[in-house]
């Protein structure tokens, strides 16, 4: 995994003057934090506290952590406001608005008691503020542009100052152009860990932003005035088959946060497993309070955080659970063919077209097995391979995959998980396999007189 590279280049840009390093060092912008950025879609390695109380850092999916510097005991951040091209898969990219060379934005981690200040440079064609959610600061810090405090102009560089009073999972989004600034990808992510470094501790710390955009096949930006036809569902501006997965290793506790910047809410639903919720947009769970799960809505501007024990091994799916939002580039105008005989209309097509493929007769998962021609920059509807053939995913879906002897800070991909003897779904062919046998004879129980009908 790469480090987040730190360059001049990220303060300057089309819509900002472009003016040399040396005339740059001159003027009152001398004085900011660098601004790192990020050319990959890649998870990044998490960035391990340096100074002040020590706490397990996040693991931002297809993301990275923002870097700061410590100026008299603040710890100092520089957001840039700008227009990025992010790969949303592999073959598709999108002309998005985002900070720091990337949409979603970059993670900010601090702790509790921490004051920060981040400075925020806005190289967008228009004005735009940063609203810090769900955060306790003071009003003139909260970011709503014309009512706590002025839209910061093209070109200029706002500063944000406060402390921060309770830890949890926060975001970070413009109130300013709302409606156009996160439909074009403005949003981000913010932890703040909690003092104490042994309360709440985990090994794992996953999280990611759910958000969503229509981009028409063959096209790259955005529509802005989308309500719900949303086609492209997302896990931090990345899809499936190229969100990375979540890398555990056995028997480590591990806490996914999840936050929702769409149009609708998502049940997101993990196999394999059932955990607490442990946090809320409000704050931590107490332990006599918090419920099991194996499903946990996230609703609409909400964050929601959940915490398990690794003990099972496996390659364990975790998803949104709207069957529509595992599906890329998905079309709302589609015909169902199911049951319809296609035989008459293919001969006569491929007269034309000689390599039509009939589809659709029988399901849409042929979909996934096929390779079709479609227009530049678009994926597929169903997409990604697994161990045993086609996945039939896409969008917001990817893999909890638990391996024994993972490193502590290892979030390599272990590859696909081989199934031991007895414990994978077989064909029939009119007779048990001898290691199903051998597992039946061992677990086989007799019923008790009370289980007798």
């Amino acid at each position: 995994m790469e480090k987040p590279m730190i360059n001049r280049r990220a303060l300057l840009g089309a819509s900002a003057a472009l003016i040399s390093t040396a005339a740059w060092t001159r003027t009152s912008n001398a004085g900011l934090p660098e601004a790192a950025i990020m050319e990959t879609a890649k998870t990044q390695t998490p960035t391990m506290p340096t100074s002040g109380p020590d706490y397990q850092p996040v693991v931002t999916l297809n993301g990275w952590t923002l870097p700061h510097r410590m100026n008299n005991g603040v710890k100092e951040f520089h957001l840039v406001a700008e227009p990025v091209e992010r790969e949303l898969a592999e073959g598709m990219t999108g002309y998005l608005w985002g900070y720091n060379g990337q949409s979603t934005g970059p993670t900010i981690e601090a702790v509790e008691g921490d004051r920060v200040r981040i400075f925020v440079t806005n190289k967008l064609p228009e004005h735009t503020t940063v609203h810090w959610h769900g955060m306790i600061l003071p009003s003139g810090m909260d970011g709503v542009g014309g009512l706590s405090q002025p839209h910061i102009p093209s070109g200029k560089t706002f500063v944000y100052e406060f402390d921060l009073i309770k830890s949890g999972t926060f975001m970070y989004h413009p109130h300013s152009d709302e409606m156009v600034q996160m439909a074009m990808g403005m949003m981000g992510m913010f932890i703040v860990h909690p003092k104490d470094p042994k309360f709440m501790r985990v090994d794992r710390d996953f999280v990611f932003m759910l958000n969503a955009f229509d981009i028409d096949p063959g096209s790259y930006v955005p529509k802005i005035m989308t309500m719900t036809d949303f086609n492209l569902w997302c896990w931090n501006s990345r899809l499936f088959p190229d969100i990375n997965p979540l890398v555990v290793n056995k028997d480590d506790r591990v806490r996914v946060r999840v936050g929702n910047l769409t149009m609708t809410n998502h049940p997101i639903h993990m196999h394999g497993y059932d955990f607490e919720v442990t946090c809320t947009d409000g704050g931590w769970v107490p332990p006599e309070a918090r419920w099991p799960e194996v499903s946990i809505d996230i609703p609409v501007g909400g964050m929601r955080a959940y915490e398990f024990d690794a003990k099972y091994e496996g390659d364990w799916a975790i998803h949104c659970h709207k069957s529509h939002h595992t599906m890329n580039a998905m079309g709302h105008d589609v015909p169902t063919f199911i049951g319809v005989n296609k035989k008459k209309l293919t001969k006569t097509i491929r007269k034309i077209q000689p390599d039509y493929m009939p589809m659709g007769t029988a399901g849409m998962a042929d979909m996934a097995e096929m390779e079709m021609p479609l227009p530049d920059n678009t994926v597929p509807m169903m997409s990604g391979w697994g161990a045993h053939g086609p996945i039939e995913m896409g969008g917001m879906f990817s893999v909890v995959k638990v391996r024994q002897g993972i490193g502590s800070n290892d979030y390599s991909d272990p590859g696909w998980y081989k199934n031991p003897p007895g414990t994978q779904a077989y064909e029939w062919t009119g007779k048990l396999p001898e290691s199903a046998k051998a597992v039946d004879a061992k677990t086989q129980i007799s019923p008790s007189p009370q289980s007798k009908i």
